[in-house]
């Protein structure tokens, strides 16, 4: 049987959600003020940002292990397997369908941005 989330349950979830980040950010501008007034404040790690590749590369591995799972679902489908329905096996290979062609249009804009820049007059 399909378990489905209840509107209300979700609904607030995204409240409390809601409610963390709003809070934490108002503690991060208050002990910004406070280090304006207060002195200079402590100097917080800087976090490394991935590069491009890098969050392309996992964007492909998410992509492929996505592609995996609903090939596993549905062999597993077709086998006879009574743990698997027919409704995750379709929502499976949807999710995949859909990252699948994401990811499609992205490397299509990077083309067209590389291909863009190349055809700039210097």
């Amino acid at each position: 049987m399909v378990q489905r989330a209840d509107i209300n349950s979700v609904l607030s979830d995204i409240r409390s959600l809601r409610s963390q980040m709003t809070q934490n950010q108002q503690i991060e501008q208050d002990q910004s003020v406070r280090g304006r007034i207060d002195g200079p404040r402590q100097v917080q790690e800087t976090q490394e940002t991935p590069s491009f590749s890098d969050m392309l590369g996992k964007a492909v591995n998410n992509v492929s292990e996505l592609q995996q799972n609903a090939g596993d679902l549905r062999t597993a489908y077709d086998m006879g397997d009574p743990n698997v329905d027919i409704t995750r096996v379709m929502i499976a290979a949807q999710k995949s369908s859909v990252s699948f062609e994401a990811l499609t249009q992205v490397r299509n804009r990077v083309v067209r941005a590389y291909e863009d820049i190349m055809n700039m007059p210097i």
